[in-house]
């Protein structure tokens, strides 16, 4: 597993890469990988330099930026791998096919934990053969 299940842990990753990303300095594969995911998001470049411990209520009608750039990270490592099966070959590759690609995994991951079960790479693969 890549991240724990520590917020503000996750939160200080995506803060340090940025941090060192910004300085120039040396980067660890994965420190540069979460850069290049903030990179592609400027909208959230004040979240992840600002307050960490923020919270992003639904209610505010915005979505959680470290959630979504988890996402990204998330599906770049699964068409890396090409796990499930397929998924690299449905995947395209530009930010916006991301995008679609974190919808599917999102609703996937939701209807998951609603029914208290892991996810299923079958249903995934199902709502990305829709798209």
């Amino acid at each position: 597993m890549i991240f724990g299940q520590d917020r503000d842990e996750l939160r200080g990753m995506f803060a340090e890469a940025w941090r060192k990303h910004r300085g120039g300095e040396l980067m660890s594969t994965l420190e540069a990988q979460i850069a290049n995911v903030i990179a592609d998001h400027p909208e959230y470049h004040e979240d992840v330099t600002g307050d960490l411990g923020r919270d992003f209520p639904v209610e505010e009608g915005r979505s959680n930026p470290f959630l979504h750039m988890a996402l990204h990270l998330g599906i770049r490592e699964q068409v890396a791998l090409d796990r499930p099966a397929g998924v690299r070959a449905d995947a395209g590759s530009s930010h916006e096919a991301e995008h679609r690609l974190i919808d599917c995994l999102a609703e996937t991951l939701w209807e998951a934990q609603g029914r208290g079960e892991a996810p299923q790479d079958a249903a995934f693969l199902d709502r990305l053969r829709q798209l």
